[in-house]
């Protein structure tokens, strides 16, 4: 169970990290862009560590006060689950 959970928050993590420079490139393009809404999403489900890294390092979304207070938010409730998945046995 412990390495599905460490691949599961590898993959979600990258996954994140890949929306958060695909819309930032698609922004400098004018093109069309990923949604805040899927960004949120998979900083959620346990990918907030890798949006978080994109957002400062592409320096994309850093001036949306939702991105800098949810981000860092979800990050917390990431590392929470995590923390009482292990504690509680499940892992």
């Amino acid at each position: 169970m412990t390495r599905f959970l460490f691949l599961y928050l590898l993959f979600i993590n990258v996954a994140a990290f890949a929306a958060m420079f695909a819309d930032k490139r698609r922004a400098v393009q004018r093109r069309w862009r990923v949604p805040e809404r899927t960004l949120f999403f998979l900083a959620f489900i346990g990918g907030a560590a890798g949006a978080l890294l994109g957002m400062f390092l592409f320096r994309h979304k850093t001036r949306h006060l939702s991105f800098r207070v949810l981000l860092p938010l979800f990050l917390l409730l990431n590392l929470i689950c995590v923390f009482f998945l292990w504690k509680g046995g499940l892992l």
